[in-house]
């Protein structure tokens, strides 16, 4: 009797271990939970939105990455706009990559709460060095992004947003 309750406890004991190192190697190499904090990507991400992050995936322009701030001990979450080697120009809220047009849907919720004279992102223009990224909030005038802290180093992001989980709203019932 003794010698099957130990083999058990020893069997729980190997299956645990193994959970433990399967989670730290995915959660270190594979991806990450996110938290988000803060308003700069309204209204695609709200605060406390549940993020998932790969850690294996190619970035690529218009991809939404989490990555370690240049200013602060905290990670961001930001809109890649520019990769290396791109000219960046935003004029009369059009943005050019490359001297090319290029559409921002993303935007259009924010662009809904100012006046057709107003621009909801500021004229600038940049280039982006070899091995950076130029990034941007969807809450253009509520980001501290890439205008403000410049480029972000490609060793500095932890990965690009794959999945969103919502939060369970309450249901109230009136009578």
């Amino acid at each position: 009797m003794k010698k099957s309750i130990k083999k058990e406890i020893l069997s729980w004991t190997k299956t645990i271990i193994f959970a433990v190192v399967v989670a730290f190697i995915c959660r270190k190499f594979i991806f990450a939970p996110i938290t988000v904090q803060g308003v700069s990507m309204m209204p695609t991400f709200q605060e406390n939105n549940k993020l998932i992050v790969s850690k294996l995936t190619r970035i690529d322009r218009s991809d939404m990455v989490v990555f370690h701030s240049p200013i602060s001990n905290e990670d961001f979450i930001k809109r890649v706009i520019g990769l290396p080697g791109d000219h960046v120009e935003m004029k009369n809220d059009q943005l050019l990559i490359n001297g090319e047009l290029y559409k921002e849907p993303y935007l259009q919720e924010n662009k809904k709460n100012i006046s057709l004279t107003e621009t909801l992102t500021e004229d600038f223009q940049v280039d982006v060095p070899k091995n950076y990224l130029f990034v941007m909030g969807d809450n253009r005038r509520h980001s501290n992004d890439s205008r403000k802290f410049g480029f972000i180093h490609k060793d500095s992001i932890i990965g690009e947003v794959k999945l969103r989980f919502f939060p369970i709203q309450k249901i109230g019932f009136t009578k």
